[in-house]
């Protein structure tokens, strides 16, 4: 096991009704003025734009709004999130919705400081050392972001998808009701589920020896997830089966399963490169990707791997013989997948052109991806080819 700090600023305020403290949370931290940044419609024909309205002006807050936000969030919108921040002096960032909405606010968040690109933070030339609070109400369980460091951007100009990370952009509150999901479309729920399951398997597959706590919660969410995804496919309304989804995504991406190793992450990198292409939902291309990547690279440590499918997935101990259980547990992870509306073939989501070679060197454009096993660019080729049918 590796040393290890681990601290999260996060506070979560969990359950029915909760969407009513924002107000007084803000209140609270002394703040003046908002930006309220939020996605499509969805938060207005739903009533949650008009409680969020009520709790802020209840409290006296000042607010000024921008919506318009989409999956794979775009440059363009932060820049102008960060102009608006400048002009009306707003101090606090309150993001209501998905990770898309999250991440573009944390964006903004770092760039209103900043004299330079805000892009410089996901483009590798600069760290954030300044960044404005921002406080969260989640509307879809998937990517994590209420309370995580990183943030995902695209810059559409140059077909590119970038992450950057720092404790100054993790959210000071998040807000998290189960029911606010309710009204979620299954498909939605679906790539949110894979996403959050990618989250957990990303940190899963480590080189780090003697980390069996932490592999036993990631087991356990991961089974957890894995039991609850088809109940609340079946009834949206199943509070129950929502709130552990909800709070599985959160544990999956607030740095617990991190503890004392070394994630691997180049899943994550090959799928933006699909997203920011193709703008294909982030957790559909994760459910296309994780098949092919395990296959591609599960000899570098099977014991891992035979042990991911045997405890997650329920295949039969025959450690004699990894080739079955790779080839069953794949098998049971893709129909998983398909069980809850996902593609598992970049065929399946309607992608047939072959841009491997440019996705790959984009990919790898600042040298090898993944801590697992180091991916050079003509691996990335190998695994976009495994996953193309």
């Amino acid at each position: 096991m590796r040393n290890f700090v681990f601290q999260n600023k996060t506070k979560i305020i969990f359950g029915r009704d909760t969407e009513e403290k924002v107000g007084k949370e803000i209140k609270r931290l002394g703040k003046q003025k908002v930006l309220f940044h939020y996605g499509g419609g969805s938060i207005k024909r739903f009533g949650l734009y008009d409680k969020v309205v009520k709790h802020l002006k209840q409290e006296g807050i000042e607010f000024v709004e921008l919506g318009g936000v989409k999956p794979n969030p775009s440059l363009r919108l932060v820049k102008e999130g960060i102009n608006l921040c400048e002009k009306e002096k707003v101090d606090f960032i309150l993001a209501v919705g998905g990770g898309s909405v999250i991440d573009s606010s944390k964006a903004i968040a770092a760039g209103v400081p900043y004299e330079g690109d805000v892009w410089d933070f996901y483009d590798n030339k600069a760290q954030i050392k300044e960044a404005l609070p921002l406080g969260v109400i989640l509307t879809l369980p998937a990517a994590g972001s209420e309370a995580s460091d990183s943030s995902v951007i695209t810059n559409e100009e140059r077909k590119l998808k970038r992450g950057t990370g720092s404790p100054l952009i993790r959210p000071t509150f998040s807000i998290l009701n189960p029911e606010i999901t309710f009204t979620l479309p299954p498909y939605q729920t679906a790539a949110g589920i894979t996403d959050m399951m990618a989250h957990i398997m990303e940190r899963y597959f480590t080189q780090e020896r003697n980390v069996d706590l932490t592999d036993h919660m990631c087991e356990a969410v991961l089974k957890t997830i894995i039991k609850n995804a088809p109940l609340v496919l079946e009834n949206p309304e199943d509070y129950n089966a929502r709130a552990e989804i909800m709070w599985a995504g959160t544990l999956a991406h607030n740095g617990l399963l991190d503890t004392g190793r070394l994630g691997d992450w180049g899943t994550h990198m090959i799928e933006h490169e699909l997203s920011a292409l193709y703008d294909l939902t982030h957790g559909a291309g994760l459910a296309i990707i994780f098949p092919a990547w395990i296959r591609y690279v599960y000899k570098a440590y099977p014991e891992k791997m035979l042990r991911f499918f045997h405890n997650v997935f329920d295949v039969e101990a025959v450690f004699d013989d990894p080739h079955y259980m790779i080839e069953e547990g794949l098998k049971r992870l893709k129909n998983f997948y398909r069980s809850i509306g996902m593609p598992v073939s970049l065929k399946d989501a309607g992608i047939k052109d072959n841009r491997f070679e440019e996705m790959a060197e984009k990919c790898t454009v600042f040298g090898p991806v993944s801590n697992f096993v180091k991916l050079e660019k003509s691996d990335v080729v190998e695994i976009y080819k495994l996953a193309a049918e």
